[in-house]
């Protein structure tokens, strides 16, 4: 189900031109006629994937490098910032981080934890170039890669070609590879991993000036293999998709692995025609990758191959989303440096918080339910599962009872979140979708509850265990009823937490 519009079809090859239909329209004042001359254009050309990887490169570092290539990538299309988990969903490694790329979810179902490759799951989800062979086996798939197990592993054997570069030739071989590919020959989709920036940081530290060089020296590689896409001779022909990522960060000293803000960095640089020059978005996740290049290419995709990620043209921010520009920085929270903006108590137009019930006292922050970021929410503390909360996106609400009780209080945690009133009349069942993270510890409790035409509360549904998905409620409309409100209420006393994102209703 698509974690952001779990209402709206898979998109195919149409939906994408659309959106940069939309997005033409959006970004400067041609006219409904040139929109639709743009559209009738990209679709008249032949649609391309190409997808770079850039082994434990952060954006920030791309930009204090002053990487030439990427950066143009990214004036001329969408940057978006994101996060990883931590262990005990994975380590931030490769495995699990190419893993997720490649296949299009998470850690917790591709099974892949760290470089091992114990027991992958890639059967149940491949990746993303498997798909598109078994969708129309016409298509010309190849990978190339300096880390072996990205070829050998990761990507099965129906892709069409699969080359780990001998490690004499590491990225140079890698690269003269992938340019000899796109210019020589006709391929449809392309993945290349590029590994030089992991060395430095190993080496070096992410900190470090070498770390700075290893970013341009792939910079450059990376724009050997943008002049070999736009050299070719029927580029004019062609409607070329580039997406640029890492499989996670670096700490300022060096190395990965562990749960550290840095260490969980990636993000998702995408330049085409579904993507408006300089645009930035906060809901991206790499997740996201493998379902924009299915897409791309024509291939709809399957809400039963239970993909974590969603075509990225096809994200829909939901109401918590738009409270980011009203963000604070902490009051009581220390681990949080003073800088990072990531809390609010002030809930979106129509929503509301009941904290009737609620306790005095406590860290300000955590009082009752909050609306907050993974930056700022993973910062209080560390290696307390919070780093798991992937499905979540942008702005989410949460209520961390945990937190709350690390600051003298009075009372139970008791907070009730509460959504604005949803039209239902007519129907016999309205289906209730949300992404949830729950973190049961007894005598705490979560519970839903459906309230119809204002009367009385009536539980519909409550959480017991380990929670870390997208919910879906199909709820009988009773009667006569108009109007359903949903109520998501959390009790606790100093125990862990409950995450709600994206609701939607009908």
């Amino acid at each position: 189900m698509n974690p952001r519009n779990p209402a709206a079809p898979a998109l195919s090859r149409r939906g994408l031109l659309l959106g940069a239909a939309t997005a033409v329209l959006a970004a400067g004042p041609l006219t409904a006629t040139a929109a639709r001359a743009a559209t009738a254009a990209a679709a008249a050309r032949t649609p391309k994937v190409l997808v770079i990887g850039l082994d434990g490169t952060m954006l920030t570092r791309i930009k204090d490098a002053g990487a030439a290539n990427l950066t143009a990538l990214m004036a001329g299309g969408l940057t978006a910032a994101s996060s990883l988990y931590a262990n005990p969903m994975a380590g931030t490694s490769s495995g699990p981080g190419w893993s997720t790329i490649a296949t299009g979810v998470w850690p917790d179902k591709h099974n892949v934890r760290d470089n091992d490759f114990t027991a992958p799951a890639f059967a149940a989800y491949p990746d993303f170039l498997t798909r598109a062979e078994a969708a129309d086996p016409a298509l010309a798939t190849y990978v190339v890669a300096s880390w072996a197990p990205i070829a050998d592993t990761i990507y099965s054997g129906r892709v069409d070609t699969r080359v780990a570069t001998p490690s004499a030739e590491y990225d140079a071989g890698t690269t003269s590879r992938a340019v000899a590919k796109l210019r020589d020959e006709n391929p449809d989709a392309v993945f290349v991993q590029l590994d030089n920036v992991d060395h430095a940081g190993h080496s070096s530290g992410a900190a470090s000036q070498a770390y700075l060089d290893a970013i341009r020296g792939v910079d450059a590689q990376v724009g050997q293999i943008l002049t070999a896409v736009r050299g070719r001779a029927g580029y004019g022909q062609e409607d070329w998709l580039v997406m640029i990522t890492a499989d996670h960060g670096h700490t300022p000293t060096g190395g990965h692995g562990g749960s550290s803000w840095d260490e969980r960095q990636t993000f998702v640089i995408a330049n085409g025609s579904a993507f408006p020059a300089g645009s930035v978005r906060h809901d991206v996740r790499m997740v996201d990758i493998a379902p924009t290049a299915l897409a791309h290419l024509g291939i709809a995709v399957d809400p039963a191959w239970g993909l974590d990620g969603s075509p990225i043209p096809a994200l829909v921010p939901d109401a918590f989303d738009a409270l980011r520009p009203q963000l604070t920085g902490r009051v009581d929270e220390t681990g949080i440096a003073a800088g990072v903006l990531g809390f609010t108590h002030t809930p979106p137009a129509g929503w509301s918080v009941d904290n009737s019930a609620m306790g005095t006292g406590g860290v300000t922050e955590w009082r009752g339910w909050s609306f907050t970021t993974d930056e700022f929410w993973t910062k209080t503390q560390r290696d307390q599962n919070r780093e798991l909360n992937v499905r979540s996106r942008n702005v989410f609400a949460v209520a961390d009872s945990d937190e709350w009780a690390d600051k003298t209080f009075k009372g139970s945690y008791d907070s009730t979140l509460v959504s604005p009133e949803y039209p239902v009349g007519g129907r016999s069942t309205v289906p209730v979708a949300f992404t949830t993270f729950y973190r049961p510890e007894s005598p705490q409790t979560a519970q839903v509850f459906a309230v119809w035409d204002g009367g009385t509360p009536v539980q519909v549904r409550a959480f017991t265990a380990d929670t870390n998905g997208r919910q879906r409620l199909d709820l009988a409309v009773p009667a006569g009823a108009s109007r359903l409100r949903l109520r998501f209420r959390y009790t606790g006393s100093n125990n862990w937490y409950w995450v709600i994102d994206d609701v939607r209703v009908g």
